[in-house]
């Protein structure tokens, strides 16, 4: 039995992202994100009228007949979304959790993807993949994947995106669009950016990453006891020294240029959302810039 809470939740988030969906992201959504074009369907023998240029050489050669490759109209995409749901996702210093901030994200990606006619499927994970639900379509389906992202209690703690990756590239097939949600604080860079480069080869991947303020910005408030919620590792520091707050707020702005710069070697889009200040502009401006590079 679902407690009523959660139930709550859901017809919370149904009605406010159907109504962002409607109003800001739908008609953004179709133009960005619509079928590829042309995809392989079959090979058959050559019929008078087909085009020379289609003619499969190795198909021909083995068979000692012409035989030509026919393709179809691809009109409908697979959009995956990974959830982060590892120690790091459950924190907030504003009123707004990580976590229930990625269920909202999803939840709007997920209505614009079945307006579109598009599967949604959903991976949630921590230190590997830990629930997988296949790509379908309709609102019934839609609404499952957030009632799972917001029921959903995960086995461990820490974050192995790489791992998680690998699985991906396994499970699913067919070129999908793919969201991650996550904060990125994985441990092995290195290794992340191995498995996002192979997994972009695959797939389009589009990362949103989420921030809290705390965790650029430590407030003067003297001794405080800071946690590292995968690792469990603890440390009393005394936030009234200014030198003390300048660099950690460096060190998290390098942090966060080294991550975007990954991503930007990689080629893979990225959202950077912070919990304080509504996420429907940074969505917004993502559509905007990539409608705006594929015109060209």
């Amino acid at each position: 039995m679902i407690p009523k809470e959660i139930l709550e939740k859901i017809l919370r988030i149904d009605i406010t992202t159907n109504r962002l969906v409607t109003d800001v992201f739908a008609g953004a959504y179709h133009s960005v994100f619509k079928g590829r074009g042309m995809e392989f369907d079959e090979v058959r023998e050559y019929q008078p009228g087909d085009d020379i240029r289609s003619i499969d050489w190795n198909v021909t050669a083995r068979t000692g007949a012409p035989h030509v490759k026919k393709y179809v109209e691809e009109r409908e995409l697979t959009v995956m979304i990974l959830v982060d749901a590892s120690a790091s996702v459950h924190f907030a210093s504003t009123n707004q959790m990580k976590n229930k901030l990625a269920a909202e994200i999803a939840a709007v990606l997920a209505f614009a993807a079945i307006r579109n006619n598009d599967k949604v499927g959903l991976l949630m994970f921590t230190d590997g993949p830990e629930l997988f639900i296949p790509p379908k379509k309709g609102k019934t389906h839609v609404l499952r994947v957030v009632r799972e992202i917001l029921y959903f209690k995960p086995q461990a703690k820490a974050t192995n995106l790489p791992l998680v990756l690998e699985h991906l590239t396994k499970v699913v097939r067919r070129r999908s669009t793919v969201f991650i949600i996550s904060d990125f604080l994985d441990p092995n860079p290195g290794f992340l950016r191995k498995s996002m480069r192979v997994a972009n080869q695959h797939h389009d991947l589009i990362a949103i990453s989420l921030t809290d303020p705390r965790e650029v910005d430590l407030p003067d408030c003297g001794l405080i006891e800071l946690e590292d919620a995968e690792s469990g590792a603890k440390m009393v520091v005394d936030t009234s020294h200014d030198v003390l707050r300048k660099v950690y707020h460096t060190k998290a702005l390098d942090r966060i240029k080294e991550r975007n710069r990954l991503f930007d070697i990689i080629g893979m889009d990225h959202i950077d959302i912070s919990t304080d200040v509504p996420y429907t502009k940074a969505l917004a401006g993502f559509f905007a810039q990539r409608r705006r590079r594929l015109s060209r």
